[in-house]
């Protein structure tokens, strides 16, 4: 189920809202949590009911290696535990992810006709095998309390971040299902909680899928761009993963908020980035975190010299990168990010006399560079993406054909009983993207906005316009870039 659909907003989520408020507020408080794990099961397998048989048997075989681990006293038997927990966790997911992209390599290399398998990826199945390993690791650590099976099952399959993150660890979660006073309706949550789902609902709707038709375009006819047409097509899929995933963040911590969850943040601006570095700190922040936690920290971090700290930054982007997705085009964009992250190492405190504008510049044109080896569908149309980037031809072609807004024709049409004249759209287009650039680089994050605001009659009318409007525009529905990942 998709957030920014007509079923999820005008039927389950006030369903999901009133049912589980009501049974806590009779104090059915185990009843609230079976009715929350429903409402998260239904929304996961709605699309596809034969993803709950992957979900599920995923949560159980998780919980009964940790119930294990808490009754086991050896350390090579809770090692063995362990190692089996990761085995089937990675298992499940190279089977549905990676195994048709190792298969199609070794029939490469080997000229080999293994048949693939053509398996469809189930959705979040990479956010929600991170998020029961992190248990696991945590688990053997003796980090976990004594949750139940049904505390452990929602915490995974709660459906907020269930599908796109944020990766939530046991301790930010499962505590607050506990909290008592976090069972009962409060307005000063659901009024800041309601406006940060708009607001990502805006994002969503309103400019990254309008963003998604400028990259769609262009990536779709690469042989017909010219410099300025590539060099804009480029700028858009920018602006639309921002955009499409800012617009998640903002909808999930939203949602969160409404049920009195707080969420951790997984976006801070990070297109306000000086260096790659920073903008790892601040773009998927609780992916960043894992790979640190888990894997950075144990292959020894950065305290046995450079040598080995390059080579422990090289080794969690290029995981970074193929955790993104089962291509080579990923595994290369993380490879690069990996480079510059090494680069800016060894740089040291000398990038610092660079003036600050310089760098971001510098910066935002890696980001924009490397976003398109992410978007292309392999190498080589990614090669000839920057062949015609630096074509010299001015062409524009199609382009502002996006920016065709419906809201702008109904006005013309309607208040102005005229035809759109053919200079608005490029119009249209140009506010477009300085609006996209002024917002992804400005200071407060939505979330920062959402805590200092006081929600009195204007602003929640504000905010209920704001939602019609979304809701009006749904007819042209679009799934979210990260249920890709």
């Amino acid at each position: 189920m998709l957030f920014n659909s007509y079923i999820f907003i005008l039927l389950f989520l006030p369903l999901c809202l009133t049912g589980y408020f009501a049974l806590n507020h009779f104090r059915r408080y185990s009843l609230a949590m079976v009715f929350l794990l429903g409402m998260s099961l239904w929304f996961y397998g709605y699309f596809n009911p034969s993803y709950l048989g992957i979900i599920l048997t995923s949560i159980v075989l998780n919980y009964s290696i940790t119930r294990l681990m808490r009754i086991t006293n050896g350390k090579a038997a809770r090692r063995a535990e362990l190692a089996a927990a990761l085995l089937v966790n990675f298992g499940i997911l190279f089977y549905f992810k990676y195994f048709d992209f190792f298969i199609s390599n070794v029939n490469s290399l080997f000229a080999a006709h293994i048949p693939m398998k053509h398996i469809v990826l189930p959705l979040g199945i990479s956010f929600f095998t991170f998020q029961q390993v992190s248990y696991v690791i945590d688990a053997y650590r003796g980090q976990t309390g004594n949750y139940s099976f049904l505390q452990y099952a929602a915490y995974v399959a709660y459906f907020p971040q269930l599908i796109a993150g944020p990766i939530v660890t046991h301790d930010e979660l499962i505590p607050q299902f506990l909290d008592q006073d976090r069972k009962r309706f409060q307005w000063e949550n659901f009024s800041p909680g309601l406006f940060l789902f708009t607001l990502g609902l805006a994002k969503k709707v309103l400019i990254a899928d309008t963003f998604g038709k400028v990259a769609d375009w262009g990536f779709g006819d690469i042989p017909g761009l010219g410099t300025v047409s590539a060099a804009l097509v480029m700028l858009a899929y920018t602006f639309q993963i921002y955009f499409d995933f800012s617009g998640y963040c903002d909808m999930a911590l939203g949602l969160g908020k409404m049920m009195n969850f707080e969420l951790p943040a997984n976006f801070d601006k990070p297109y306000r980035s000086l260096s790659i570095s920073e903008f790892w700190k601040r773009w998927h922040k609780t992916l960043t975190r894992f790979f640190t936690r888990y894997l950075y920290i144990p292959l020894g971090g950065s305290r046995k010299g450079m040598a080995r700290t390059c080579r422990n930054v090289m080794i969690v982007f290029l995981c970074s990168g193929l955790w993104h997705g089962a291509a080579w085009t990923f595994v290369v964009w993380g490879g690069i990010h990996g480079a510059c992250m090494v680069i800016e190492r060894l740089l040291g405190k000398r990038l610092e006399k660079i003036p600050g504008f310089l760098r971001w510049c510098g910066t935002f044109l890696i980001l924009n560079l490397t976003w398109v080896i992410f978007r292309a569908e392999t190498l080589a149309d990614a090669a000839a993406f920057f062949g015609r980037l630096f074509s010299g031809s001015a062409a524009v072609g199609g382009l502002t054909d996006a920016f065709k807004l419906s809201e702008i024709t109904a006005l013309f049409r309607y208040g102005l009983n005229m035809a759109v004249p053919s200079m608005v759209p490029k119009l249209v287009g140009a506010a477009f993207y300085g609006a996209a650039l002024w917002m992804s680089t400005r200071r407060e994050n939505a979330y920062d906005i959402a805590g200092r605001l006081k929600f009195g009659n204007v602003s929640m009318l504000l905010t209920a316009i704001l939602l019609v409007w979304c809701i009006l525009s749904l007819s042209g529905i679009s799934s979210f870039l990260y249920f890709n990942f």
